[in-house]
C-alpha cells in the first residue's frame, strides 16, 4: 500500500517502473455532490434528465444518478497522480458498471498492480470503485506505461469553477413566459421616491402592468422632475398622504378597478394594514402571507421561501395557510405538485422545539386532506431539504428531502435572514409576492434590484390572469 506523505495534497510523486511490484496499491476517497454531476454534464455534453433530475430509488425516495464515467475519471486521476503517477501514459481501460452511483455516495477508488512487462514498462492495474456500504459499483482493468524517471512536482492549483447553468436567465424566461398575457391594471401605492416610481414605469415599459399611481400628485411630479421621468398618459389618484394611498388602493382593488397592488415607498405594515382591514373587502378565507420566489445558480430549480415578510410568529393554523398559499403560487408558476419542506433546526420531532411539532402536525394535516396540492415532509433541516447528499448521509428517505420546491420557515426572522443570505451570498435572483388576498400584492424592498421588481410584476401578472378564472 502506498502511504501518502504528509504533504501528499501539495506535492505529486510518481513511482518509476523499476520501483513497482505486483500488489502495490493506491486509493483515494471522493464524495459525489450534485454539483459534480452538473459540471460533468456540462463538460461532456450529456445532459440526459437521468443525470440532472431525481429518479425513484426503489424505496420511495428520490436520487440523482451520476454518469458512469464520473467514476472512470476518478480512476484516471488516481493513475495520473498516485500510481504510477506523473509521467504515466494511458494505453487502455476496461470498466464494468455494477451499480448506480448516487448523489451523496462516497467512493473509495483503488488501483492495484497486477502485471508488469519489463520490455515495454507496461503495467496492468486492477481498478475498483466501492461505495460507503462496501458495494463495488465499478470494476475494471487499466493498461499504462510507467515512467522511467522519478518526478516530484508541486500539485497545480486548479481554477475555481462555478456552475451558472441555472439562476442567470430566470428573469428572461419568466418575461418570455408572460409576454403573451395582456398587462393588468395595478395600483402602485405611494411611489414617491425615484426607485419605486422608476420601477412602476419599467414594469409598464416591459408590458407587464398598466400603472395607476396612488399618491400625492405634487410629490409625484416633484420626483418625476428630479429624476427626468415622464408621467404623461399615466392615471394618478391624488391622495394627501401614504396612509390615504394605501386605503384608496385597497378600495380600487375591491371595486375591481385594478387587479393587483404594488408597494411604493411607504412602509410594508402601512400597506398590509389597509389590505387586511375588514372594511377593505380583500380578505379571503386564508391568512395573507408573503412568498419569495428565488433562483440561485447553486440549485437546479426555482423555489419558494415563506413567510419572510408578513407573519411574525405564525401558529399552526396560520402555517397551514402559509403552506397552502405557497402551493397555489407554485401551481401558478408551473409546478403541478410542489415538494414542501417544513424547516426546523433538526429533522426529528422534539417536544422542546415547537417548529418540529408544527412540522409534524402539518404533514399529518396533509395526509388527512386539510392541505392539498403538494407533497409535505418535515421537520427537515435546511441542508437535507435542499441537498440529496445531506439527506442521504442522515439516512432520510423522502420524496421531498434534497429537492424541495417550497421551504416553509418557522418564523419571519429566520425566513428573512435565509432569503437575504441566499440573495446576497448565494447569488439568488428574487421576486416577492403576497398571497391570500383577493388580488396579488407586489411587495418589493427599496434595496431590490430592477430585475427583482420586474420578476415580481411578472408573477403578479400571472396570478391576476389566473384569478380571473379561479378567484382566491
Amino acid at each position: 500500500m502506498i502511504a501518502p506523505a504528509p504533504d501528499d495534497l501539495a506535492v505529486l510523486r510518481n513511482r518509476t517502473f523499476d520501483e513497482l511490484r505486483i500488489g502495490d496499491t493506491a486509493s483515494v476517497e471522493r464524495a459525489l455532490a450534485r454539483e459534480d454531476i452538473q459540471l460533468f454534464a456540462a463538460m461532456s455534453g450529456d445532459a440526459s434528465p437521468r443525470y440532472l433530475d431525481s429518479v425513484d430509488d426503489g424505496t420511495g425516495g428520490q436520487d440523482v444518478i451520476a454518469h458512469g464515467m464520473w467514476g472512470g475519471a476518478l480512476i484516471s486521476s488516481l493513475l495520473g497522480t498516485r500510481l504510477p503517477g506523473p509521467g504515466t501514459i494511458y494505453l487502455g481501460q476496461s470498466l464494468r458498471f455494477l451499480a448506480p452511483v448516487r448523489s451523496g455516495d462516497r467512493l473509495r477508488v483503488s488501483a492495484t498492480v497486477s502485471a508488469l512487462d519489463p520490455a515495454t514498462r507496461g503495467v496492468t492495474l486492477a481498478c475498483a470503485c466501492v461505495n460507503q456500504d462496501g458495494v463495488a459499483v465499478i470494476e475494471g482493468e487499466a493498461r499504462v506505461i510507467a515512467p522511467s524517471e522519478r518526478i516530484e512536482r508541486p500539485r497545480a492549483s486548479l481554477p475555481g469553477i462555478r456552475n451558472h447553468g441555472t439562476g442567470r436567465d430566470g428573469l428572461q424566461r419568466l418575461l418570455a413566459h408572460v409576454r403573451a398575457l395582456e398587462p393588468v391594471r395595478v395600483a402602485v401605492v405611494h411611489p414617491c421616491d425615484a426607485l419605486s416610481l422608476a420601477g412602476a414605469l419599467d414594469a409598464r415599459d416591459e408590458g407587464l402592468i398598466v400603472p395607476v399611481l396612488v399618491a400625492p400628485r405634487a410629490r409625484l411630479e416633484a420626483v418625476a422632475a428630479e429624476t427626468g421621468l415622464s408621467l404623461a398618459g399615466i392615471e394618478i389618484e391624488d391622495v394627501p398622504h401614504s396612509h390615504a394611498a394605501a386605503a384608496r388602493a385597497a378600495e380600487l382593488a375591491r371595486c375591481s378597478r385594478v387587479e393587483a397592488l404594488m408597494k411604493g415607498s411607504l412602509h410594508t405594515d402601512e400597506l398590509m394594514a389597509a389590505i387586511v382591514a375588514r372594511e377593505a373587502g380583500l380578505r379571503t378565507k386564508r391568512r395573507v402571507s408573503h412568498c419569495f420566489v428565488l433562483q440561485t445558480p447553486h440549485y437546479p430549480r426555482p423555489f419558494i421561501v415563506t413567510d419572510a415578510a408578513v407573519n411574525l410568529a405564525p401558529d399552526l393554523l396560520q402555517k397551514a395557510d402559509i403552506v397552502s398559499n405557497a402551493i397555489d403560487l407554485a401551481h401558478a408558476i408551473g409546478v403541478p405538485e410542489p415538494k414542501v419542506a417544513i424547516l426546523a433546526a433538526v429533522e426529528t420531532v422534539m417536544p422542546s422545539m415547537q417548529a418540529t411539532l408544527d412540522a409534524a402536525a402539518l404533514c399529518k394535516m396533509a395526509e388527512r386532506g386539510q392541505i392539498t396540492g403538494g407533497l409535505l415532509d418535515g421537520p427537515l433541516a435546511f441542508d437535507n431539504a435542499v441537498s440529496p447528499a445531506a439527506a442521504h448521509a442522515k439516512g432520510i428517505v423522502s420524496k421531498v428531502a434534497g429537492q424541495a420546491d417550497i421551504l416553509v420557515v418557522p418564523d419571519l426572522e429566520s425566513g428573512n435572514m435565509l432569503a437575504k443570505q441566499l440573495m446576497y451570498l448565494g447569488e439568488a435572483a428574487s421576486a416577492g409576492i403576497v398571497m391570500g388576498a383577493k388580488v396579488p400584492v407586489v411587495l418589493t424592498s427599496r434595496a431590490d434590484a430592477r430585475a427583482s421588481r420586474m420578476a415580481s410584476c411578472a408573477i403578479a401578472l400571472l396570478l391576476a390572469h389566473r384569478y380571473r378564472q379561479t378567484p382566491p
